[in-house]
């Protein structure tokens, strides 16, 4: 939804931070602990060393155990720097406790030494309900997290779609200027929507290259519809359903398992009844695992590389419109990272899909990596968390 991420750009500075071996930025409120009065009975330094919590149960105290200041399960992916052992006496029970702080230094206390075990935190994503990192180069999965899992993709779908475009474009069967009807009254109603809209349509037809770059940096809804019935060779709804299964049929020739398209959009079903482009489909959404989402993309970034450039671009303007560009690891962009040379290459949210983002980039002696984050509210520090872990641990 257009609203959404244009909203999310003016909040984007509230996500949470996650960085590899640091945990998360910021506290959680302090709330009254639950036990009564605790008693130091010993403290004694230590030498640094790291702890990680041992399962969801713990929680950070405050020196003195009257307050909590943060759950452990809040924090599943902290390195915990302990500096002294803490004695403390409840009653007539005396218990070991570590002085701890993340490695950031915004959350400290003391925590129960049952609640942790000795050594870094292992890397995870806490957020992203799928996700995968791919070598391109290889063409091996080096790191995953419910990569088969299919889940609903939003505009990650265009991707296939955009494919499909090239595809026919490379098979000599249209070129960049071919003109793409665009007078259908449900795809212009579509076009002027404030939830799903971002490119009106202002004239009967655009060449195929205007609404192929709409449809990658502005995410158009209604460009990536038109198209698809451009591909499937008419511009009625009838073409759009022959053009869905297109895309399922193209999905089954890449052997992807985990793949189902209902929509050349990402828009599920009942968004695309009001303007008469729902095929009437079993399921709502298009559902697509990571794994195959990072296959359609790695066929793309191969067979037509030239969409590193396209993707790349921040903003530009077609037919007097702006296109505007969602990804936020772009240079000049909030989460942007010069090591990781970012340049693509696609986002999507619909509220069944959440947030989801598809990243590229090549760090210098390394391999192109692609990474997809799937119903992902951090989407883009969680995919920059997850592209330096791949290059520190020379995955890729």
């Amino acid at each position: 939804m257009k609203i959404k991420q244009f909203l999310r750009l003016t909040l984007i500075t509230c996500a949470a931070t996650i960085t590899v071996g640091i945990g998360l930025s910021g506290q959680s409120s302090t709330v009254s602990a639950s036990s009564g009065s605790y008693k130091t009975v010993a403290t004694a330094a230590i030498k640094k060393a790291p702890y990680h919590k041992k399962s969801s149960a713990g929680a950070v105290y405050n020196a003195s155990h009257t307050k909590k200041v943060a759950n452990l399960k809040t924090y599943p992916y902290t390195t915990w720097y302990a500096t002294a052992k803490v004695t403390l006496k409840h009653g007539s029970s005396k218990a070991l406790y570590y002085k701890v702080k993340n490695g950031s230094g915004s959350v400290s206390g003391i925590v129960w030494n049952k609640y942790l075990k000795p050594g870094t935190s292992p890397f995870g994503l806490k957020y992203a309900k799928s996700a995968v990192a791919l070598d391109v180069n290889t063409n091996n999965n080096v790191w995953t997290k419910n990569a088969n899992t299919a889940r609903p993709i939003a505009s990650l779908s265009k991707l296939m779609t955009l494919y499909l475009v090239r595809q026919k474009i490379s098979q000599g069967k249209g070129t960049w200027s071919s003109k793409v009807t665009t007078s259908n009254a449900g795809l212009k109603k579509l076009g002027k929507s404030n939830v799903f809209g971002g490119f009106k349509f202002n004239h009967n037809s655009y060449t195929v290259r205007q609404l192929y770059l709409a449809g990658l940096i502005e995410s158009s809804n209604n460009a990536a519809i038109a198209l698809g019935q451009w591909v499937a060779g008419g511009s009625t709804p009838a073409y759009n359903k022959k053009f869905i299964g297109m895309m399922n049929n193209q999905a089954q020739e890449w052997g992807l398992k985990h793949s189902s398209f209902v929509s050349a959009s990402g828009m599920e079903q009942n968004s695309l009844v009001p303007y008469g482009y729902s095929i009437g489909a079993a399921k709502n959404a298009n559902y697509v695992s990571a794994i195959d989402i990072a296959q359609i993309s790695r066929h793309f970034v191969v067979d037509h590389n030239d969409i590193l450039t396209d993707a790349s671009v921040k903003s530009m303007k077609v037919d007097g419109q702006t296109l505007h560009n969602y990804n936020n690891l772009l240079p000049g962009r909030k989460y942007y990272q010069k090591s990781l040379n970012v340049d693509g290459l696609k986002t999507g949210y619909t509220d069944p899909a959440g947030y989801c983002f598809v990243g590229t980039g090549r760090k210098s002696g390394h391999d192109r990596i692609i990474t997809v984050v799937l119903h992902d509210e951090n989407e883009f520090t969680e995919t920059r968390s997850l592209m330096n872990y791949v290059y520190n641990k020379n995955l890729a």
